[in-house]
């Protein structure tokens, strides 16, 4: 990890950032990886882990503000010209 990273768990994400609530982070967070559904159909994740947006140490899971914000930046459609 980068020196210049700044890691933050779930509870002080949302205690800094009031727009996202704990639940709605670990919402994400549990849908960042791929997954089956009860028919065994694959369920894509939702690029968090590719984009480094979450790193685990153990059961800790941690957020990195930078990419966290550049993740959602990445999420919104693209403006027709």
């Amino acid at each position: 990890m980068s020196a210049n990273r700044n890691n933050l768990t779930v509870k002080q994400f949302a205690k800094k950032h009031e727009a996202f609530s704990e639940g709605s982070l670990r919402f994400l967070i549990f849908n960042s990886k791929e997954r089956k559904n009860s028919t065994g159909d694959k369920i894509s994740g939702n690029g968090m882990i590719e984009a480094g947006v979450i790193a685990r140490l153990g059961r800790r899971v941690l957020i990195d503000e930078a990419r966290f914000f550049k993740w959602i930046d990445q999420q919104q459609p693209e403006s027709p010209s």
